[in-house]
């Protein structure tokens, strides 16, 4: 008798379990799946080097963001843009700022202008090869015209807001300086979006990736941008903005604005850890980049200060110090052949479209001229570090630079009126969370370490990792140097060895003269190649919410934009004078 199963033979709903059964273990096992890894950018907003607990510090802890780290590749020297739009703007183009018209500042609600449309953008390199493309969260790279939106810029899909900012439970951003209306920014694509209003920011975005993650369509690879509001502020009229379960944890913090920041981290922290699940339950994470870091330093003091810590290093958010530009950053993916290190190899947001284009397969044009080096061999193979050169700020409106060859590192001028140029953050010794004695198991217990589950990462191992990524100065911030190590960088450009000093302490400009002449020269042609600011720092009246139905949106589209900068178009040799002549009365601090 024939034992073989058949239609004729089988039942139906025995047929439709055993079909189910098959093609569950076919999804499972990757058969669709494509061969190119699907790419996980998780892009956190303003938060300082100091506030994860993988570089050492036991105030506020961050398990699953340091099981992540730890079970990947620590960037322990990773440099960034030193604010919002200008680090956004060299993550998806590969181009420093002064190269793509995105320096001097960040993008206000109401100016007519963006990210040039002449610009190629990261997501529209990966869509052309076949991914989904996606953008969780912020965008601030422009709005005022619909073709400037995320959605005409090379993603699929946009669930998030366009400023820099907005309130965490009602998502409306209020510019405080504007008699405007305070309006709603929160889009599902092209769509206004009511439906998650009153939700955390932090959690509704967490919702969202992970809802893209168990509908996404397995036969192609995720490229995804979660790119996330915290921990920078609200709006100004009640900025530090937590759910009260998280800032109770942490009544080890006296300073109530600190210990709500540290709700705003442990928030994300969860986030991470749930993102991180929804990939492995999909089946997903062995096939995948996930990359996580800080888009600048933490803003200390000032407005929009979120008592974030960049300690022991020097200054802060839009400063020219390693405070500024210096983010806690880490990358995971099973396609490292070694992993579970510290890479002191300096790395910097320029070089992420050419690494993970080339770890993903993803060609791109012989003709691109972009100032990105491809690191994913240095980082997959734990190779020595190598030499770079990086401009880290080149500011002529505001009049400053920073610049680093090699561990040389020349700064000249500041911000603010070097206001925020000492070492900002310290924190308090005695203000330990009490579960810091069980760190490792803390760890070791997170979401993120069951999910990732790496036998390899012992209790001994992380210790020596977190030491390793720990910075300390043999000095602090307040102790009285000998005139000739003084730094001034309104009065003389000042130069740093970064090997023997890396918190910037030791000024040796007036020891070696002729190294800052070079430095100074290397700068100087960084100038000449410059392209012209996309900035129009004009308000336009027509941005007010209130001609919109109380909606940020744009504002503009009877024109069409030519591949110049949007400073050109207005005459940019004019508009330059009237903005260097106003800077120069009004320290503008949007951020």
């Amino acid at each position: 008798m024939d034992k073989k199963l058949s239609l004729r033979t089988m039942g139906l709903s025995q047929f439709t379990t055993i079909l189910s059964a098959l093609l569950f273990l076919r999804q499972v096992a990757g058969v669709t799946q494509p061969t190119n890894p699907n790419i996980i950018i998780i892009l956190i907003d303003d938060m300082g080097f100091n506030d994860v607990s993988f570089h050492g510090s036991n105030q506020i802890l961050t398990p699953n963001i340091d099981a992540f780290a730890y079970n990947g590749v620590i960037l322990n020297r990773y440099y960034v843009p030193n604010l919002c739009t200008p680090s956004r703007a060299a993550l998806l183009t590969g181009k420093y700022p002064i190269h793509n018209g995105m320096q001097h500042f960040v993008q206000i609600p109401d100016e007519p202008w963006g990210l040039p449309l002449g610009e190629r953008l990261m997501p529209q390199f990966f869509r052309d090869a076949g991914y989904s493309t996606q953008l969780v969260g912020k965008w601030h790279l422009g709005f005022w015209r619909q073709d400037h939106t995320p959605i005409m810029r090379g993603f699929d899909h946009h669930f998030g807001y366009y400023n820099g900012y907005i309130d965490y439970y009602d998502h409306t951003h209020y510019m405080l300086d504007r008699n405007y209306t305070a309006g709603a920014d929160f889009r599902r694509d092209l769509q206004r979006c009511h439906s998650d209003n009153g939700t955390y920011a932090t959690e509704a975005f967490t919702k969202e990736a992970r809802r893209i993650i168990e509908q996404h369509d397995l036969s192609r690879p995720l490229f995804m941008v979660l790119s996330h509001l915290a921990v920078h502020t609200g709006n100004e009229n009640q900025p530090m903005q937590a759910p009260y379960e998280e800032v109770a944890k942490f009544v080890h913090i006296s300073d109530p604005k600190r210990r709500t920041y540290a709700g705003m981290v442990s928030s994300l922290d969860k986030s991470v850890g749930q993102t991180i699940r929804a990939l492995s339950d999909r089946g997903m994470l062995n096939n995948s980049i996930v990359l996580l870091y800080s888009d600048n330093g933490a803003p200390t003091l000032g407005i929009h200060s979120n008592s974030g810590s960049n300690h022991p290093f020097r200054g802060q958010k839009e400063s020219p110090w390693e405070g500024g530009i210096r983010s806690a950053g880490a990358i995971w993916s099973p396609l490292l052949q070694k992993s579970s290190y510290v890479s002191d190899q300096v790395i910097h947001a320029i070089d992420w479209l050419p690494t993970l284009a080339s770890a993903a397969g993803v060609a791109l044009p012989d003709h691109l001229n972009i100032d990105g080096v491809n690191m994913w061999p240095t980082l997959t193979e734990n190779l020595e570090p190598q030499p770079r050169t990086l401009l880290h700020v080149l500011d002529d409106v505001f009049g400053y630079s920073s610049y680093m060859r090699d561990n040389l590192k020349y700064v000249n001028g500041s911000r603010f009126e070097g206001r925020f140029d000492s070492w900002l953050g310290e924190l308090d010794a005695g203000e330990i969370d009490p579960l810091s004695t069980f760190y490792v198991q803390q760890v070791l217990s997170s979401e993120v370490q069951q999910v990732l589950g790496s036998n390899s990462l012992t209790s001994e191992h992380i210790k020596q990792l977190r030491a390793h990524a720990s910075h300390h100065c043999s000095i602090n911030g307040t102790i009285h140097l000998q005139p000739v190590y003084l730094c001034h960088p309104l009065q003389a450009p000042c130069y740093f060895n970064l090997t023997n000093d890396p918190c910037e302490h030791y000024n040796l400009a007036n020891l070696y003269p002729l190294q800052v002449q070079q430095l100074e020269k290397e700068v100087n042609e960084f100038r000449l190649k410059a392209v012209e600011s996309a900035r129009v720092p004009i308000p336009d009246l027509r941005a007010n919410p209130a001609l919109h139905e109380n909606y940020w949106e744009w504002w503009n589209d009877t024109e069409t934009e030519t591949v110049t900068s949007g400073a050109e178009k207005w005459g940019s040799n004019l508009l330059n004078l009237i903005w260097r002549y106003c800077a120069s009365y009004f320290d503008f601090a949007y951020k």
